[in-house]
């Protein structure tokens, strides 16, 4: 390869960075005035680094086998910031691909037709919603998490608005707030905190991007009114997995300022167990007890649910490869649970897993047909489902990961199916994905009607952003999603 050669690649790898530094404060003005969410097939470009928006350009060679560049992207970005829009969530990746598959032209005349739904602020059909008041009740992992994302999603519309967490008593108020604040600031597995956070011991509050949070001290739900500090008609979400049934869950319904509560965990009885993207739609607004079922009910129950709707599941397996949680013991002692005694640190540990029978709660057709069983293995995040399938009918390699893939761009579960096609990628690699699961298509393996499917999943963060797709759909919250997929 020449000199000149060389010089041009980068001389285009420079043009490109300048114009995705250009891009951010477009998409944060469409963000915050707008509440415009642009994507670039699913990932999102807000609050991103010019890398990370090169890399989300980069990713649509893998899905639509065609480049697609900020060249392409920048002039639709630049003439939505110059049109009169309404909220939604815009994949600006499907429409620049869209605008170079029709010859280019006229790009105002292209937006116009295509987001002609939002185009002067016109927005028919459902409101977005009224803010909502939430409060995390208990803040570890999950909680954390969602204390997150929420304060990420603040700044464009999303209405949901984090007022406060409530953790169990302690002596020394200001020591508490400053280690609270700080496993929110930092964490082993997630990284650093993407913002500011601030803490006044005087007032026991949290500031985390402007966004203040009450914390509230209390040992039990029965000791707090949340009207007195400003909280009304609440949402609580249960991260302590303390109670999992309409009795003790209901304690949270009996506070002042509270009007639903939201479990992070499989419920028990007659709750509902929420996959979000499968069973939404059967939230009520006479539901005031809801479950958010569990990490890997999430992650598997998308992919079965496309799978049965294609070639239809007989019978299967679960097997789940799933990091270590807090439940476990860090070196061996006494626990009440079968093996989960040993150091989680140091052992494969064969556990349970309520997953399989859980999945039929979201997707009643499944009933009967999934067991299910679990390993738990020595690394803190990110997990593994195996699905090991009969279906009704027969496929290859090349059909099946095709469809997957097809559902996992261009289908009501995109943001539930995330697709993977490379021999490299190992669990870390899928720290921080916001999709319920992913999966491996180089790991799939097909027989006539006999497949093995692999799914990865954050059991963490992609659970958690699961959480608040679902504390959405409670609050009545909802979005237009452009451009609509073609009939």
């Amino acid at each position: 390869m020449s000199q000149q050669t060389l010089d041009n690649v980068f001389q285009e790898w420079q043009s490109n960075e300048a114009l995705a530094e250009q891009m951010i404060p477009l998409l944060g003005r469409l963000y915050r005035q707008n509440n415009i969410v642009a994507t670039i097939f699913g990932r999102s470009l807000i609050n991103r680094s010019v890398i990370r928006i090169l890399k989300n350009h980069r990713f649509v060679r893998k899905v639509e086998g065609t480049e697609l560049s900020v060249q392409d992207t920048y002039p639709i970005i630049k003439a939505m910031s110059e049109l009169d829009l309404g909220p939604a969530h815009v994949d600006v990746g499907k429409l620049g691909v869209a605008f170079k598959n029709q010859g280019g032209g006229d790009v105002e005349a292209f937006l116009r037709k295509e987001l002609h739904e939002i185009i002067d602020g016109y927005r028919p059909g459902a409101s977005t919603g009224e803010p909502k008041d939430v409060v995390l009740y208990g803040f570890g992992r999950i909680g954390r998490l969602l204390a997150r994302i929420m304060v990420d999603k603040a700044g464009g519309g999303n209405l949901l608005r984090l007022r406060a967490i409530v953790v169990r008593g302690r002596g020394d108020v200001a020591k508490d707030l400053e280690k609270r604040a700080s496993l929110l600031r930092r964490d082993s597995v997630h990284g650093a905190f993407n913002g500011t956070i601030s803490m006044d011991a005087e007032t026991r509050t949290l500031t985390v991007n402007g966004n203040v949070i009450q914390v509230i001290y209390a040992n039990s739900p029965s000791e707090i009114d949340y009207t007195d500090y400003g909280i009304d008609n609440a949402v609580v979400v249960d991260n302590t997995g303390m109670w999992r049934d309409e009795a003790g869950l209901g304690q949270h319904l009996e506070c002042k300022g509270v009007s639903k509560a939201l479990l992070t965990a499989p419920g028990k009885g007659d709750i509902k167990n929420i996959v979000f993207g499968i069973n939404h739609g059967d939230i009520s607004e006479d539901d005031r007890i809801l479950s958010a079922a569990s990490c890997t009910t999430n992650a598997i129950v998308p992919v079965l649910k496309v799978l049965n709707d294609e070639y239809g599941v007989v019978t299967g397996h679960v097997e789940t490869v799933h990091a270590y949680t807090n439940d476990q013991n860090l070196i061996d002692n006494y626990h009440k649970g079968d093996r989960r005694g040993r150091s989680a640190a140091l052992n494969m540990v064969l556990t349970e897993t309520g997953a399989a029978s859980a999945a039929a709660k979201a997707l009643p057709e499944l009933a009967g047909k999934l067991t299910g069983n679990a390993i738990r293995v020595p690394i803190p995040n990110v997990s593994m489902a195996i699905l090991n399938l009969t279906l009704e009918k027969g496929t290859d390699v090349e059909g099946l990961n095709d469809y997957l893939r097809r559902m996992s761009i261009d289908s009501a579960y995109q943001k539930q199916i995330d697709f993977v096609d490379s021999a490299e990628v190992v669990s870390s690699d899928f720290v921080g994905n916001r999709h319920a699961g992913i999966v491996d298509a180089k790991a799939t393996i097909t027989n006539g009607k006999h497949a093995v499917v692999y799914v990865w999943y954050d059991n963490e963060f992609g659970y958690s952003c699961q959480v608040v797709r679902i504390l959405q759909q409670m609050s009545n919250v909802s979005f237009l999603k452009l451009p609509r997929a073609a009939a």
